[in-house]
């Protein structure tokens, strides 16, 4: 009888031991589930190094425990850039608290015009805790280039007229690794849904 009572306690340790693992194994199997496109694992959006509207230089370092959303636009654009940035005001007031670990960065794809003065006045017209970017021609092109965006001067139009761009918006997690592309007018509650799965993600 004590071996026997030996054996059940042995065996339902055991069990426990196994009902934990699996338990274990379930979450670390739990990935997020993302309403806009999955992005995880691409070899492009790895860093950039742009100065922000007040003065400092930033790349995605400074933003490490925090998910980042970068936007590519700029200040004179007429509809798509105005409503992302709109869009992402909402998703941060629909987030709540949570919002205090985002960070929102517009990159101008113009920074011939979009100074410093021009880009605080713009980002913090939608929200104050936006940052916005820039660097000079060659700086823009080249993280251009690294987020697959592109852009160029609209045809048929002046110099000092509308440009042509990518209209998608890329969020990344809190280790800075690219995870999302969410294309143009999606709206507030995929910006909102996508960033809260990366800040339960750990």
């Amino acid at each position: 009888m004590k071996f026997l009572n030996v054996f059940l306690v042995a065996a339902g340790l055991v069990l426990i031991s196994l009902a934990g693992c699996s338990g274990e194994a379930d979450r670390a199997e739990a990935k997020p589930t993302f309403l806009a496109t999955d992005i995880t694992g691409a070899a492009f959006g790895r860093d950039f190094k742009l100065g922000d509207h007040t003065g400092k230089v930033r790349s995605l370092a400074d933003f490490k425990g925090k998910v980042v959303v970068l936007f590519f636009g700029y200040t004179h654009c007429p509809d798509i850039c105005p409503a992302t940035m709109g869009e992402l005001a909402a998703a941060m007031k629909k987030l709540g608290k949570d919002a205090e670990r985002v960070q929102v960065l517009f990159v101008t794809i113009d920074p011939e015009r979009d100074t410093s003065a021009l880009l605080a006045q713009y980002v913090s017209a939608f929200d104050p805790t936006f940052l916005g970017l820039s660097g000079d021609a060659q700086a823009t092109q080249e993280i251009a280039q690294e987020f697959k965006v592109v852009y160029q001067q609209q045809a048929g139009v002046a110099p000092d007229q509308h440009l042509e761009h990518s209209t998608g918006t890329y969020i990344l997690d809190m280790a800075g690794k690219l995870r999302v592309y969410v294309s143009n007018g999606k709206g507030r509650d995929v910006f909102a849904h996508d960033i809260a799965e990366l800040l339960k993600a750990r």
